[in-house]
């Protein structure tokens, strides 16, 4: 769209006058003459642009079935350089001219043409040279787009002539793209065209993805016109206007400074801030991509711009069939040409009616069927009229009004019953349903496409009934790849699926509700699909990251981040166990023991794919004894629960080989010396030191690993309750004591941790608190396992032990991506303390 800014005011408002007045070319109306129904009467075309569609005057008023072939947004007639054309909008039955479809680009139009629409509606184009139009008729004389938003840093573009293309490809627009290139992005390449009717300017939306507005409202199919003051529109929020027309009465008392109003519109002062545009689009760019063709020159005696039209290639009006030359042997005729032409008139009239003849007796002989879906649809017996016209189609794949006829009733007879399925939540009778509709028209090339649409309202539906809503989580490893997948297929094809949509709708009225309903319900999914799914993605990379680095720890601040930003996040409850899980399976190899590493490979489970992933590499590698001996300390294990001492130490004395033979030695010489304390314990009963060495014992044993000994000595440490009590009441105040030592010294702080080495101020610090920490939850395990409470001073110090060890860590974790992960780890390990299993086991 050239764009020209104007030197001075005045000077635009003379190019914008002669630009309006228009070439003199044009001055033609185009008739459509009705064939295939002359009841319906002639069609004037006095405007530059006709809209074409079953829902556009004066279609509208015609029978529904007439016109139900025709789509809502079927085709566009309009007048280019003195030259008719007619384009296409991709409608479902198609355009015809002389028998050649209309497809990528627009087709001529001339005098004795045949239009078809939809296959059943023809007409005979003409084209009547036009009368003055009277003086003193109102008539636009500019328009200006004024920026509603005076922040949005937009120009005002006043239009000197029409049609105006509005597309993020056209420089009024494009200028914007390096400040605002999210706005422009809101824009299609072709969104929405300005045009004037008479002297009224009208806006059309040209199947754009994000809509055009007018006062708020997105257009449908209609073109609506543009009343002063209203305010349209494009894409986004950024470019929005304010519309502000300027009429005149006559056009022969204009003065150059009268065709453009002063005051706000335009800044005269600044005429660099105001984009004139003095040039028209061409409506060939608005409904096609090939450039136009220049127009032929008209022949003496004829209206400027008429002949021109009437016959642009006289190659094509030789194609245009046997019809089209009878019409004008006949006109010939009734013109009192030569006698020649009358003879022919009769050969050409006795082929016609032997062709009708030949016709008229096949379509008595084969049209029962067509004639049985006809009365079956008038009489309102859609699904029997569904059933008969796939039959006929069976027979006749070809019969565009059967199949038209076919789709209307498929769709009333079958529609209503699946949408009382789909709104009672019955989805498995709902997809049977649908499935029938599907095999019924399975020879219907115009259905089979809307029933598709139908299909993913259905998956929308259940999608969002499955998950509780349109409100509800997102559920991580769940949701994600359905909800992309139903979004993505509107997205793909925007406008395609709303015209689909829009068919259903206008032959059914109770799908109207549910349409909306969809359309409602899509948008939130295409904003949980721009929120919520980007935020997966990169939580997911962040957790691989975390694995990959073998740093997993830092997960915990992760988890704790997403769940604060995105709270309708569904999942992170089970990554966090996933987490725990996976930290206890990750520390077990450091102590090289064989127990409880073989208990949790052989009975952790993993929720979450991450995890899994990482554990069964985990479990691959040599930091996990091999499959051979998990299967041999199995048998020891087994034998060590039911007390059988002697079979477990020989059995692990034939794993002392290998790479776990250390480990094995260990965990042979650690069950001897439980086995050995527990037989001293036997014959120390009665001795005066009996209760404390039954309580050490008893707080040596591990309760899943040791259980026999537990069972055994728990009957006695029952009796000693009190002492036990006392024993972990000191550990609680050993805890105090280190707690009171540690805040002496004061807390670890940012410098010691940021060090990149462990220093001694560190250890000491961290080893003080590890320590605390340690000796107060073994004293409260004690508490809890004789369900008594302890002191509140002693409680409220190991929550303070336990809050400052969090502390501490997730400090440490937050500092992952700076600190090197050996030097974080050995950090991490000093500030955790050791455990009881890896104390007894050094």
């Amino acid at each position: 769209m050239p764009a020209a800014k104007a030197s001075k005011p005045a000077g635009a408002a003379a190019a914008l006058t002669t630009d309006l007045r228009g070439p003199a070319s044009q001055a033609f109306d185009v008739v459509l003459w009705p064939i295939s129904h002359p009841e319906l009467g002639e069609i004037r075309i006095a405007d530059e642009l006709f809209a074409i569609g079953r829902a556009e005057a004066p279609f509208a008023a015609y029978d529904a079935r007439l016109v139900s072939s025709l789509s809502r947004r079927h085709a566009r007639i309009f007048v280019e350089d003195g030259v008719a054309y007619v384009a296409d909008l991709e409608s479902s039955n198609g355009t015809t001219v002389n028998g050649v479809p209309v497809r990528e680009k627009p087709a001529r139009l001339g005098n004795a043409d045949e239009l078809l629409l939809g296959g059943t509606l023809a007409y005979r184009v003409q084209l009547v040279p036009r009368a003055r139009a009277p003086r003193g008729v109102a008539r636009l004389l500019s328009l200006t787009l004024m920026p509603v938003r005076p922040d949005a840093g937009l120009q005002p573009i006043v239009l000197g002539q029409f049609p105006f293309l509005v597309g993020k490809s056209d420089s009024t627009f494009a200028r914007y793209q390096d400040r605002y290139p999210h706005e422009v992005g809101y824009l299609s390449r072709r969104h929405a065209h300005i045009f004037v009717k008479g002297a009224t300017p009208f806006v059309e939306d040209l199947g754009s993805r994000n809509g055009t507005f007018v006062n708020g409202r997105r257009l449908a199919e209609h073109a609506v016109a543009l009343e002063d003051g209203a305010v349209v529109g494009f894409g986004g929020n950024r470019f929005q206007y304010e519309v502000k027309l300027e009429r005149s009465a006559d056009e022969a008392t204009l003065t150059r400074e009268e065709a453009i109003p002063a005051g706000p519109a335009v800044d005269a002062a600044n005429p660099e801030r105001t984009t004139f545009m003095t040039a028209p689009a061409s409506f060939l760019d608005i409904f096609c991509v090939e450039p136009p063709a220049p127009p032929e020159a008209a022949d003496d005696g004829e209206a400027p711009g008429v002949a021109a039209a009437a016959d642009p290639d006289p190659e094509a009006r030789c194609k245009r069939g046997r019809f089209a030359r009878f019409a004008a042997e006949l006109a010939t005729v009734f013109s009192g040409s030569e006698r020649a032409a009358l003879h022919g008139l009769v050969r050409w009239g006795a082929a016609v009616a032997a062709v009708l003849a030949t016709f008229a007796l096949t379509l008595y002989l084969w049209d029962a069927s067509e004639r049985e879906v006809k009365d079956l649809f008038a009489r309102g017996e859609y699904a029997q009229a569904a059933a008969a016209a796939a039959a006929h189609l069976e027979a006749h794949p070809d019969s565009a009004e059967i199949r038209a006829l076919g789709t209307e009733a498929l769709l009333r007879g079958h529609v209503p019953g699946w949408l009382r399925l789909l709104e009672a939540g019955d989805f498995d009778r709902a997809r049977a349903a649908l499935a029938a509709a599907q095999r019924l028209g399975a020879r219907n090339a115009d259905v089979q496409p809307l029933l598709g649409e139908l299909e993913w309202i259905a998956e929308l539906h259940e999608f969002v009934a499955a998950r509780g809503g349109v409100d509800a989580p997102i559920r991580i490893f769940a949701d994600e790849e359905r909800l992309r997948r139903i979004v993505k297929r509107w997205n793909d094809d925007t406008p395609r699926h709303q015209r689909a949509l829009a068919t259903v709708a206008a032959y059914v009225p109770e799908f109207r509700d549910a349409y909306a309903e969809t359309l409602s319900r899509l948008r939130r999914l295409q904003n949980d699909e721009a929120v919520y799914l980007a935020a997966i993605e990169r939580l997911k990379s962040a957790i691989a990251a975390e694995l990959e680095r073998d740093t997993p720890a830092g997960l915990e601040a992760v988890f704790r981040d997403y769940a604060e930003k995105y709270p309708r996040l569904a999942g992170l409850d089970a990554l966090r166990g996933d987490l725990g899980r996976y930290l206890a399976l990750d520390a077990e190899p450091r102590a090289r023991r064989l127990g409880r590493p073989i208990a949790l490979l052989t009975g952790v489970r993993f929720a979450t794919p991450p995890f899994q992933a990482k554990f069964r590499a985990l479990a691959a590698s040599e930091r996990f004894p091999p499959a051979e001996v998990v299967r041999q300390y199995g048998a020891v294990s087994e034998a060590w629960q039911r007390g059988d001492a002697n079979l477990a130490f020989a059995g692990l004395q034939k794993m002392i080989t290998g790479a776990w033979a250390e480990p094995a030695a260990r965990e042979l010489a650690h069950k001897r010396a439980i086995a050995e304390s527990h037989a001293a314990l036997q014959r120390a009963r009665g001795t005066a030191d009996y209760e404390e060495r039954l309580l050490a014992f008893y707080a040596s044993l591990d309760p899943h690993e040791d259980a026999y000994f537990v069972r055994a000595a728990e009957s006695d440490v029952a009796r000693y309750r009190n002492e036990a009590l006392a024993r972990a009441g000191a550990s609680l105040e050993r805890a105090e004591a280190l707690w009171r030592q540690y805040r002496e010294n004061g807390p670890i702080d940012g410098r010691q941790r940021l060090k990149e080495v462990v220093s001694n101020e560190f250890r000491m610090q961290a080893q003080s608190l590890a320590e605390a920490h340690e000796h107060a939850q073994r004293g409260a395990r004690v508490y809890a396992q004789f369900r008594a409470t302890p002191p509140a001073r002693l409680a409220r110090m190991c929550e303070e032990v336990a809050a400052e060890a969090a502390l501490q860590r997730r400090a440490l974790l937050e500092l992952r991506h700076v600190l090197e992960p050996g030097l974080l780890k050995a950090k991490l390990t000093l500030l955790g303390g050791r455990s009881d299993g890896e104390r007894r086991s050094s």
